[in-house]
């Protein structure tokens, strides 16, 4: 392919290892279709990667989006890298952008780490009163429906230094027994070697957008769209839409206890299964839907959503303490 215009690509993105890596994927992928591609990385810190307490008190995890859109806005690169789970559903999209891709998703599963050192290798083998890590308030919910007895701390930061944490070796307050983290973060990292117990999707739902990668550009600038959209994953971006669309009916946030996840049956009929959660697990809501006839994920994301609402979804939400 040789009609992308003779111009840098400018990537905008995080500059976590994690971060980082992903944008590799995504350049390797590009020069697959454009091999002469002159990329150029254009690494920023957000003021949420630099925050370490309660993000929700910043502004959400949307924080680590929105620095690199408003880059994207005003010309500063040309294209973004994005984890769709922290992306915003209760905001629309920021005016001039769209994700003109989503790449193949990954491993939406949860896993659980143990310690380096440590013989447990489930959530059962925890003694109760153990301590066990995690970011999201949606796996704290999960973790304390099947383990009340235990305590869920928040720890943030790239994955790296949260396993360092995990193993002792870089000192915080609290000694670590347990922690969850994302499978597809682990294998992106070639640490999935550390993980022992991966939860089902049954045993712990997964965030809107798990596993995910949308690549984000200016509407105007057809040359990147067209580029963008030759990697674009169509069974994926389906499962997305149906997806965001719950969550925006939700007007769920990164940091609300929503869950949701939308797969495909081998006959191409959709399946979405949508929870919100108190943030202590104590109240739970769940709904699962199929596709109707025409099988559109906007309407699957509108039924769930309204099933979730009308069992009280919008009480648990506003009945978190901020």
């Amino acid at each position: 392919m040789n009609d992308f215009p003779e111009r840098t690509l400018r990537i905008g993105t995080r500059s976590s290892p994690m971060a980082l890596a992903q944008v590799d994927l995504v350049s390797a992928l590009l020069r697959k279709h454009a091999p002469d591609l002159n990329i150029e990385v254009k690494p920023i810190t957000t003021e949420a990667d630099l925050w370490q307490g309660d993000l929700a008190q910043l502004g959400g995890k949307g924080l680590f989006v929105k620095a690199i859109d408003q880059m994207l806005q005003r010309g500063e690169v040309d294209m973004a890298v994005h984890c769709i789970k922290d992306v915003p559903g209760d905001v629309p999209m920021p005016k001039g952008l769209i994700f003109a891709a989503y790449l193949p998703r990954d491993d939406v599963r949860d896993v659980l780490l143990f310690p380096e050192g440590s013989d447990g290798q489930t959530l059962a083998d925890l003694p109760s009163g153990a301590t066990v890590a995690t970011s999201a308030v949606r796996r704290k919910a999960q973790i304390l429906q099947v383990r009340p007895d235990v305590n869920v701390v928040r720890v943030r930061g790239a994955v790296g230094s949260r396993i360092e944490k995990l193993d002792g070796t870089k000192k915080i307050d609290t000694k670590l027994d347990a922690m969850v983290l994302a499978t597809s973060g682990l294998e992106r990292l070639g640490l999935a070697h550390r993980g022992r117990q991966i939860f089902s999707t049954n045993e712990m739902l997964s965030a809107v957008g798990a596993g995910a990668l949308g690549l984000e550009c200016r509407r105007d600038d057809e040359a990147v769209a067209n580029l963008l959209q030759r990697l674009n994953h169509e069974k994926t971006m389906t499962e997305i839409t149906a997806e965001r669309v719950m969550l925006h009916g939700l007007r769920g946030h990164c940091n609300s206890p929503i869950a949701g996840y939308c797969t495909t049956e081998p006959d191409g009929q959709l399946s979405l299964r949508g929870m919100v959660f108190s943030r202590d697990g104590s109240k739970f809501v769940h709904s699962h839907k199929w596709g109707e006839r025409g099988n559109d994920p906007a309407v699957l994301g509108t039924r769930v959503c309204a099933d979730l609402l009308h069992q009280g979804a919008r009480g648990i939400i506003e009945g978190i303490p901020h």
